[in-house]
């Protein structure tokens, strides 16, 4: 761990570096962060006009206006900036490799470790970019990839973006027709895949995949292959990845990346798909900079190669198709050493090991630690101890994210660190999406802790929580809105010509105000609370409860390991509410759990939400990024036809849902009149 002596215990925190920045160039103080948030959305123009300059992004040309037009959908961003995300990833180059500070630790769930450096980095993305132009790929062309979260997947796409060709991702844990619903949208002109993975103690035979995969999209030209020592097959007549990153000639030398307008094409996500076609979210190269740069206020990231986060190393823990990928990847623009793990975060389904990855992140000098809330909240039931893991004293962070991190899963890990020595560790817990790359509610190290909450909202985020009337509340659930533009929004979907999926998406109940579609509260210390969907909400005899709140209520008990409610409207007008419960290991859903489940949600919340019936599962549908699919298996339950509303190539648990469609069916049919039909 190169430069490990020299790390200091807890740096500056880079909002204050921000804060102090701001006094002495422009005079500019406040008494207190919600001050500060308060100039930063009410002042625009000036707000990200210091992110650009503070953050030194460069441009080949001057920018006529930070934002020209302020209408939503449709806000244009600096004007006349030219920008380029993987130029702006190398300007670290130099003095990071000179620092002896890493680009990329990554780690496979076999063990094999992989370093790279900086210059390192830069050359293998310039030589993938040189192939991928010499077979015709140039600005605007779609490059998919097909690869697990290793270094070929960051090379991947700084080489896109590099030449202005446009990434677009889907992990190999998706099914093939999961991914062919979002490829066939964006016709990608080459693909890069890998011919096999290694997840859970096993090796995954790819090979058929990849070639379906070309067989489906006619608009593919080339195909790179990585060999992973995993398959069993072949694919003939594709390209040879490892050869085409060796090249080492005075063209990769000199080779740089293009300048691209600020609304250039960076990348396309994909929405969860579960229950339509995914949408395809396009962001741009200049959004995605300037979100990152104020995002990383808030995350608190830093140069590795800089004495005040000397050594700092950024790890979160996410498959490839999710937006947490990007957002790991991001960290290399701020000039951070990234750690990436490949494989399973628990070993293997029949044996579960819930430290895998503590020792991953030890073993590779994290600093800075993020999962989804899932996994901590799994750590904590498993009963590991942190503490006895050597070098995990090191970290300074902690991040949560997917889902609304319970309480006293926080304090349980809180507890853990403090018995490290480290009583201080901070819990960046964020919430924002795939819609924007980026984070609306996020964390402040100068804050208060706030178990379970989120310490604050977003610098420039004009993040407020409406009433049905579109009322501002505060210390009360409303809508999550943005009401002024974001420059990481999408630029547009793919396919969507007119607009109308996208404004349909987000403006359609408030006209120029963006929906968010969760439900929010905003404390009147600042701190905010994700109540979980809106479209997903209870509402019992006129009150309502974001499903998340009843959760954290229920998934306290030590016999329970997971659970889901959704609420059947009937025909009479009243509603059934279900439970659906995966038992703890040992443990029945027998009138003793339920009478403990039906304890904790009078005491936690009303007895309004003790459900109507508890059902046995056999587990909890999520989606790939680990949210509970609880509107899909309501439109189960009220009859939607099951093409309409789940596909199993796009969930992380396609083995339950024969399961929740066989109860759908004898729901349906024990209790016809209970069937509304119609789910929003």
């Amino acid at each position: 761990m190169t430069g490990a002596s020299a790390r200091p215990l807890q740096p500056v925190p880079q909002i204050r570096l921000y804060l102090d920045w701001l006094a002495q160039t422009q005079g500019r103080t406040f008494a207190c962060f919600e001050d500060l948030h308060r100039w930063s959305v009410e002042d625009l123009d000036a707000f990200w006009r210091s992110i650009w300059e503070f953050d030194g992004i460069e441009s080949q040309t001057r920018y006529t206006a930070v934002l020209d037009d302020e209408a939503m959908p449709g806000a244009r961003w600096f004007d006349g900036a030219q920008v380029n995300y993987a130029r702006h990833v190398f300007r670290h180059v130099a003095a990071a490799d000179a620092a002896g500070q890493p680009a990329i630790i990554a780690i496979d769930e076999r063990g094999a470790n992989v370093t790279l450096s900086w210059d390192e980095l830069r050359r293998q993305s310039a030589a993938l970019a040189l192939a991928l132009r010499a077979r015709g790929i140039a600005q605007g062309d779609r490059v998919a990839a097909y690869l697990p979260n290793t270094p070929a997947a960051v090379i991947g796409l700084l080489a896109c973006a590099s030449l202005g060709a446009i990434w677009t991702l889907c992990s190999p844990d998706m099914g093939t027709n999961a991914v062919l619903d979002r490829w066939r949208q964006t016709a990608p002109k080459a693909l890069i895949a890998v011919d096999g993975v290694f997840y859970a103690g096993k090796a995954l035979d790819r090979t058929a995949a990849v070639q379906e995969l070309r067989a489906q999209l006619p608009s593919l030209e080339s195909v790179f292959l990585i060999t992973s020592g995993c398959a069993t097959g072949a694919v003939p007549g594709v390209i040879d990845f490892a050869t085409t990153l060796s090249r080492d000639d005075a063209a990769v030398t000199a080779f740089e990346p293009e300048w691209l307008p600020f609304d250039h094409p960076l990348w396309i996500l994909y929405s969860s798909g579960t229950t339509g076609l995914p949408k395809a979210i396009v962001h741009g190269h200049g959004g995605v900079l300037v979100a990152t740069a104020a995002g990383r206020l808030h995350f608190d990231l830093g140069p590795s190669y800089a004495p005040n986060n000397f050594g700092d190393r950024f790890h979160w823990y996410s498959a490839s198709g999710w937006v947490m990928w990007n957002i790991q990847v991001g960290g290399l623009l701020s000039g951070t050493t990234i750690c990436l793990f490949d494989g399973s975060p628990s070993g293997t389904k029949a044996d579960p090991d819930w430290t895998r990855l503590w020792y991953f992140a030890a073993r590779s000098g994290v600093t800075w630690f993020g999962a989804g809330a899932a996994f901590f909240a799994s750590c904590r039931k498993a009963g590991i101890d942190v503490t006895c893991i050597p070098g995990v004293e090191q970290m300074r962070a902690l991040g949560s994210t997917g889902s609304p991190l319970p309480p006293d899963v926080q304090r349980w890990g809180t507890a853990q660190f403090a018995q490290l020595g480290r009583p201080d560790i901070w819990w960046c817990n964020v919430s924002g999406g795939t819609e924007i790359a980026a984070a609306f509610m996020a964390g402040n190290p100068e804050l208060p802790d706030t178990p379970g909450r989120l310490q604050c909202r977003h610098l420039g985020a004009a993040i407020d929580a409406w009433d049905e009337q579109g009322r501002p509340v505060v210390d009360e659930v409303g809508e999550l809105v943005c009401t002024r533009p974001f420059p990481s929004m999408p630029l547009y979907f793919w396919g969507d010509t007119d607009g109308s999926r996208y404004h349909d998406s987000y403006f359609a109940t408030w006209p120029g105000v963006w929906r968010h579609g969760d439900w929010l509260t905003i404390g009147s210390d600042g701190s905010c609370t994700i109540s979980g969907r809106s479209d997903a909400t209870i509402n019992r005899h006129g009150v309502r409860m974001g499903t998340a709140e009843i959760y954290a209520a229920v998934e306290q008990l030590p016999q329970i390991d997971d659970v889901m409610m959704i609420d059947l409207e009937t025909a009479q007008g009243d509603s059934q509410l279900i439970l659906f419960v995966v038992p703890a290991d040992g443990c029945v859903v027998d009138g003793a759990m339920e009478t403990a489940i039906a304890a904790a949600i009078r005491t936690s919340l009303s007895p309004r939400f003790v459900p109507d019936r508890v059902i046995a599962a056999p587990g909890i549908p999520r989606t790939l990024s680990g949210k509970k699919q609880e509107l899909p298996i309501k439109r189960l339950f009220a009859g939607w036809p099951v093409e309409k509303v789940v596909s199993p190539d796009a969930t992380a648990t396609p083995e339950v849902l024969p399961w929740y469609i066989e109860q759908a069916r004898r729901w349906r049919q024990r209790m016809p009149d209970n069937c509304a039909g119609a789910v929003a």
